[in-house]
């Protein structure tokens, strides 16, 4: 049997999945090269094993895709890889599902490096090593905008001349791939909610929140860029757009200077000048760390409201990502005070992060996201010619 293998390539992580090649791909392994810089380290899951670390000291990218070669040659000896899929943030205002990697597209994705400059490159760098490791094998984009493409355009253009609408800019919404993935154990588990109106709050070290209706996303927290919305580990959420205006007139910054500051210093991070890592900021008992993690809450019932709003109502509430998956005091504190939506938490059920942990009539659910798996089905829909099942 032949072998699928995924790439999902981050500003600080490259994760990595093998399947054998199915309609429903089977996992072998997982991993990911995490902290790229000068204390990389390769993890790997092997499937029914237990979880390995190695440390590989300074890597960036490029070393990292060479990692994961060398860490699944063992179970490519004898098997091919017959496709690789990749995560791709930025697909740009028209694409809507998975795409076969030809030099047109990849030159087209490359234009699209302005849109999303933290993601943009080094998923474009991940494709052209994987292409050179594996000639004969398929490349296959998903991407986290196609999700949202088909938005009313009330919620895609802003308040600008229309020409720069029809230049691109406007509302694209992130971590499509997720929300995909979520939206297919809804449609295996629970049906009823799948076809209703639901909102997904993905919540790791990026954030966003989807509104979902009759299963096609119709309202997302993030716009333009992946900085919209939410606050995040290192990224700033919504701003008011004057704030820059003084940080390039008073503070006479730049934009490369704005981008760090925007990008990497901000969010939970900036808050707090204590960490990025809810984890850390959980634990501590530092008053910068309990105003960060109030200011984030605060944010992510907010957007749960307007997303609420933007559905004309709620019949399903769904956590995912890491912290939403494993942050139980954030999901409890976020949901306080939204029964006026027929929200309530569930105490025991929540500290558990039991699948369900509602306790009142909206169900409130937690849903381990596998965006490797979205990827992974995508390459095995194209290896069979079924590419409509993918998208």
């Amino acid at each position: 049997m032949s072998l699928i293998l995924t790439l999902n390539a981050g500003s600080s992580s490259l994760k990595f999945g093998l399947y054998a090649a199915a309609a429903e791909p089977i996992e072998e392994l997982r991993g990911q090269v995490d902290g790229l810089g000068p204390e990389a380290k390769l993890i790997l899951e092997p499937r029914g094993q237990a979880r390995e670390e190695t440390a590989l000291g300074p890597t960036d990218h490029a070393g990292a895709v060479e990692a994961i070669l060398r860490a699944i040659a063992p179970a490519t000896k004898d098997r091919r890889i017959a496709g690789v899929g990749h995560r791709v943030v930025h697909g740009g205002p028209e694409i809507d599902g998975p795409r076969r990697i030809d030099t047109a597209l990849f030159a087209q994705l490359t234009s699209y490096e302005r849109l999303a400059p933290l993601h943009q490159p080094h998923n474009l760098a991940a494709i052209e090593a994987a292409r050179s490791a594996f000639p004969g094998a398929i490349q296959v984009a998903c991407f986290d905008t196609a999700f949202h493409r088909g938005h009313p355009w009330v919620n895609d253009t802003f308040a600008l001349p229309r020409r720069y609408y029809d230049q691109g800019v406007r509302r694209y919404g992130f971590h499509g791939l997720s929300y995909d993935y979520v939206l297919s154990t809804l449609r295996r588990d629970w049906p009823r909610l799948a076809d209703g109106r639901v909102i997904v709050a993905h919540l790791g070290n990026g954030a966003s929140i989807c509104a979902i209706r009759n299963e096609r996303s119709v309202g997302s927290s993030m716009g333009f860029s992946a900085l919209d919305g939410l606050p995040m580990g290192t990224r700033s959420g919504q701003l008011d757009p004057g704030v820059l205006l003084y940080l390039m007139e008073a503070e006479g910054m730049g934009a490369s200077e704005i981008s760090d500051l925007l990008y990497k210093e901000s969010g939970l991070k900036g808050l707090s000048g204590i960490s990025h890592d809810m984890r850390a900021l959980l634990a501590s008992d530092a008053p910068e760390a309990a105003e960060a993690v109030e200011y984030y809450v605060f944010r992510l019932r907010r957007e749960i409201g307007a997303m609420a709003a933007v559905l004309g109502g709620v019949d399903a509430l769904v956590f995912t990502g890491g912290i939403g998956e494993n942050a139980s005091p954030i999901r409890a504190r976020a949901v306080a005070g939204l029964g006026f939506l027929g929200l309530t938490i569930a105490p025991a059920a929540n500290e558990v992060s039991a699948p369900r942990i509602d306790a009142g009539p909206v169900p409130v659910l937690v849903v381990p996201t596998d965006e490797e798996r979205v990827i992974a089905r995508a390459v095995a829909a194209q290896l069979t010619g079924n590419a409509e099942a993918a998208e």
